[in-house]
């Protein structure tokens, strides 16, 4: 919607806002506002004036209240600074607020005086900007070098505090006072979007920070290392600590040279040291950004020019060049397939996203700006607009390149400031897209999808091209002879070129193929369909991340086949499911392994819907009914089950290893396939005892899990925790079939039957691990659980550890007047009235015997380490139990969902939930990877590259060291939330 366009004040340059959508909502914003400036008679008069009724003002607040709870908080909880920001030149206003908490922190010397006024600027920014944005004051590049601005604001007047405290403690002497980093030694460099001068709504800022020990006037005596390290660390709790006035900026120090083994302040020499000898692509990449903004800016400036021919190299070979597309891990895996959703698509890392721009817009600029030093900008923009001006794309690139980004940028924005979120997921239900598009300026979500499908497919089309037409890694394929009983000198300089560590081990084993000593290539077709796949197949395995492991991977596969012509003419037919096959072999054993055996799960690759994404509940649900419906019989038909299962939880792991699903949608995927083979191998059971048994007058029975399908978190591995729950009517002695039991003797059949149907194995294997211990009375318990048992067992024997494992219970299978029941006893279990410190004592007791039992000080180890998932969960299943009685809302089965709802009934505090919910959500994805990759324990020091990869692209950061130095950071901090809200610490010290 379009609005009058004027000069000045920003009240009176609005240049358009959005169609409110929720009355409701705006007419609370006007009350509350109203109510806050109701005392000053003045500032209401002036709110009354400025906000009149058909205003552009009045248009854009209604707007904020309507979408934005962030915003309408800002505005309501300080009328004067929304009155500011409206009667103020927003540049003028921008420029003022700078200056002001510059002088404010120069004359501060309380830690928390300064925290608090920075906190206060970043309100008063966000708001600023917010207006601006949305009212179309400023586009998108104007807001985010404004954001830019007031994040070098912050930190730098942060950093020149902390070192004018250092000089007041006489830690070290200031050349110049009045310009505390001048001359100090210490270099705060910003990359990414802060380095770039383009920040983001509610962005992270990426900072690097180096001292120069030599040049530091610090105190005689005074470990240099030691004092730029703590000073690091306050700069970081000045800027990113919770207090009851919010927050600055997320700091994020993890692109300084390898941070699992770096401390957060890197001294000068070791960083010349390590980019000179180990500094890698994706470094190169991120350098391009980087931009000294605090500090010894002069000496930060100087460090960067001593860099440039680490970043810019006079020639940039394109196999370092597709090392850095590799840092892209997100792009679709096949080319050609799939369709781009809208609904809960990630505009920065998923297929035609922000970051496939970045990178379009990097890779080149890191090939040519070695030799042309107009290519070494970071503003994205900019720097499209010079690679068209230098030949290097075309002018049609350049212009849709450009649009698309504004337009993401801009809708990233939107996503961001509705609720301060640091995120780039679009709505998955209508309701949330409508919201969206709306915000953004459309008639409705059908629009909207419309035309952002219509820039993500641009986006990608461009990227997908950018590498069309370079060399491949290995060059142009030579000599592949394996004919003989000789090796071909050519050949094997061929294979070593493709990467392959051990060419005289790969031509050996292509030859013993040939020669037919496998059964797959026993027959004279088999050999021929394989001599014409062979070229493909090296060629699609030296692009794996361990030529070698992946070569030998498909050895394994190969000699477990019975017959090979089928397989060899899919792969020769089907050049992406080659390169899928590759993928599997060098990045995920289990996965290979569970093909060596069964290979017929490739068929289902082929399927055109595979490649759409996961099935819906509903497809999956007609597909196994389809499976199973042709059964001659009840073995048949648990055979059947386990084909079934067994090819869908492939395709899920396939999917997560190909990028077309992240981890975290694996785990729903693997226990909706779980739930539905449950219900359907519980029927089967029962019907097999009604005809042995018949039935018990009013008999009843449901399946309950709890654990990992219970939270719906199950991964390629998880076994199935359950519990049966069986009723009767009053009296019943026995069933009344041809062979009479007890009800007893029947539902404890019945529960032997369905654990026998879920993994007993059969010619076809198994299905899953089915665990009963947390059934009432564990192991020394009935198998089955009548009502009455399970009702009194809950409400008067259970303990502490049983109800937390209560929180995750879901019937998923039986008869619902039962369900009702049984949920009705989980809930009057959770909700019981607790004493927290008896509570806290029992969690920390039941955590510390876990530890004793299978804790562990490593870092990977990631359910039982300290301050690892287990810990997460326990913190969630403790709040709930602590506060379900008078806060039922925050129940739920999902560790991650609990959480959610616990901050948002003000139970946990913002700080510890975004440190537990980050935590839960890297720990699932990583543990959902190695699971899908591996049968036994990750040691990270020999899982194959591929692997490692793997993780890397599931956490998003661009190497093992990086991620690896993020994993022991979360579980640090898990570990002081933990011993925080339970005051105690419930691991032992560890050496």
């Amino acid at each position: 919607m379009e609005a009058t366009r004027g000069d000045g004040a920003l009240a009176g340059r609005i240049a358009e806002y959005p169609q409110v959508r929720d009355r409701e909502a705006v007419g609370r914003g006007w009350r509350d506002l109203n109510a806050s400036a109701e005392n000053e008679a003045e500032l209401a008069a002036a709110l009354k004036k400025l906000f009149t009724e058909g205003s552009s003002a009045r248009a854009l607040v209604d707007a904020i209240f309507s979408y934005c709870p962030f915003l309408t908080d800002l505005a309501v909880r300080d009328p004067r600074r929304l009155l500011r920001c409206f009667t103020t030149d927003p540049e003028a206003h921008l420029a003022a607020l700078c200056a002001d908490v510059e002088t404010r922190l120069a004359k501060s010397a309380i830690m928390g005086e300064a925290m608090a006024d920075l906190r206060r600027f970043r309100q008063e920014l966000a708001l600023l900007v917010g207006l601006s944005d949305i009212g179309g004051v400023w586009n998108i590049d104007r807001a985010t070098l404004n954001l830019s601005r007031g994040a070098e604001t912050a930190v730098s007047a942060a950093t020149d505090f902390l070192l004018r405290a250092a000089a007041a403690r006489g830690e070290l002497t200031l050349p110049d006072p009045q310009r505390p980093s001048k001359g100090s030694g210490y270099m705060v460099l910003a990359m990414g979007k802060l380095g770039a001068g383009e920040l983001n709504y509610s962005s992270d800022i990426d900072l690097i920070v180096f001292y120069d020990g030599d040049a530091a006037p610090l105190k005689p005596g005074l470990e240099a290392a030691r004092f730029f390290v703590r000073l690091t660390r306050d700069l970081v709790k000045l800027l990113q600590e919770r207090t009851e006035d919010g927050y600055v900026f997320r700091v994020d120090l993890r692109l300084r040279p390898d941070p699992g083994a770096t401390s957060i302040a890197v001294s000068l020499a070791a960083a010349l040291q390590y980019y000179e000898s180990m500094g890698q692509n994706w470094e190169r990449a991120a350098l391009i950004k980087a931009r000294p903004v605090a500090g010894d800016v002069t000496a930060g400036e100087a460090l960067l020019s001593e860099l440039a021919p680490f970043i810019w190299r006079k020639y940039f070979d394109f196999a370092a060049i597709a090392d850095v597309h590799a840092m892209k891990r997100q792009i679709h895996a096949f080319k050609g397939h799939g369709t781009i959703a809208v609904a809960g698509h990630n505009i920065k890392l998923g297929r035609g996203g922000i970051r496939e721009i970045e990178f379009f817009v990097q890779t080149q600029q890191l090939i040519a700006g070695g030799r042309q030093p107009d290519l070494r900008g970071g503003r994205t923009l900019d720097m499209l607009k010079r690679l068209a001006d230098f030949d290097w794309i075309t002018e049609d690139a350049r212009d849709e390149l450009s649009q698309a980004y504004r337009f993401l940028r801009r809708l990233e924005h939107r996503l961001q400031m509705r609720r301060d979120e640091q995120t780039h997921l679009l709505p998955k239900d209508p309701d949330g897209l409508d919201e969206v598009a709306l915000l953004c300026g459309f008639a409705g979500r059908e629009a909207f999808s419309a035309e952002l499908t219509r820039q993500l497919s641009c986006v990608e089309r461009h990227y997908a091209a950018l590498f069309e037409d370079a060399p491949a890694l290995a060059g142009e394929v030579g000599s592949l002879v394996f004919t003989g009983g000789e090796d071909d000198p050519d050949t094997l300089q061929t294979l070593a070129r493709m990467g392959f560590a051990a060419p005289q081990d790969v031509a050996g084993a292509v030859r013993s193929w040939h020669f037919g000593r496998y059964p797959a290539v026993r027959s004279e077709k088999a050999r021929e369909r394989l001599t014409e796949l062979v070229p493909g197949l090296l060629k699609a395995l030296s692009e794996t991340a361990n030529p070698q492991a992946a070569f030998f991977a498909f050895d394994a596969f190969l000699k477990g086949l019975p017959a090979g012509v089928q397989v060899f003419s899919m792969l020769r037919a089907n050049r992406e499911l080659l390169s899928l096959l590759a993928t599997i072999m060098g990045s995920a054993p289990r996965l290979a392994a569970i093909l060596s055996h069964r290979a017929h799960v490739l068929d289902a690759v082929l399927d055109p819907d595979f490649f759409g994404g996961l099935p819906g509940r509903e497809t999956l649900e007609e597909h196994l009914d389809l499976a199973l419906g042709e059964a001659r019989g009840y073995e048949d038909l648990l055979d059947r089950a386990r084909r079934f299962g067994q090819e869908q939880a492939f395709l899920i792991g396939v999917r997560v290893l190909s990028g077309m699903v992240t981890a975290g949608q694996a785990g729903d995927a693997y226990a909706t396939l779980a739930e539905l083979i449950v219900r359907r191998l519980h029927a089967a059971a029962q019907g097999e005892l009604s005809a042995a048994h018949g039935q018990i007058a009013g008999g009843a029975s449901v399946v309950l899990a709890l654990g990992k399908l219970g939270g719906r978190e199950m991964t390629a591995a998880s076994d199935i925790d359950l519990i049966i729950v069986y009723d009767f009517l009053p009296g019943t002695t026995q069933s009344d079939g041809a062979r009479p039991v007890a009800p007893f003797t029947y539902y404890t059949r019945l529960t032997q039957r369905l654990i026998s149907a879920l993994s007993a194995p059969t010619g076809e294997g198994t299905l899953y691990e089915v665990d009963m211990r947390l059934r009432p009375s564990g192991h020394s318990g009935p198998l089955a659980a009548s009502l009455a048992s399970f009702t009194s067992y809950h409400e008067e024997s259970a303990w502490t550890w049983e109800h937390m494992a209560l929180t995750r219970a879901r019937v998923i299978s039986g008869d619902r007047d039962l369900a009702g029941k049984v949920e009705a006893v989980i809930g009057g279990a959770l909700r019981k009235k607790r004493d927290d410190e008896t509570l806290k004592q029992e969690v920390v007791e039941m955590r510390r015997r876990i530890d004793e039992e299978k804790g562990s000080a490593e870092p990977w180890n990631l359910k039982t380490t300290p301050g690892g998932l287990v810990d997460v969960e326990f913190i969630a299943q403790y709040l709930q139990l602590a506060s379900a009685a008078d806060h039922p809302e925050v129940l739920d089965q999902n560790t991650a969902e609990a959480l959610r709802k616990l901050a948002a009934a003000n139970l946990l505090a913002p700080g510890d939930a975004d440190i537990l919910g980050e935590a839960c959500g890297l720990y699932h994805n990583l543990t959902q990877v190695v699971q899908l990759a591996l049968e036994g324990e990750l040691d990270l020091a020999t899982a194959p590259r591929g692997l490692q990869a793997l993780l890397v692209r599931t956490a998003g950061v661009p190497d093992i060291a990086v991620l690896d130095a993020q994993l022991k950071d979360t579980e640090a901090r898990v570990r002081e939330v933990v011993v925080g809200l339970l005051g105690a610490a419930p691991w032992r010290e560890r050496g």
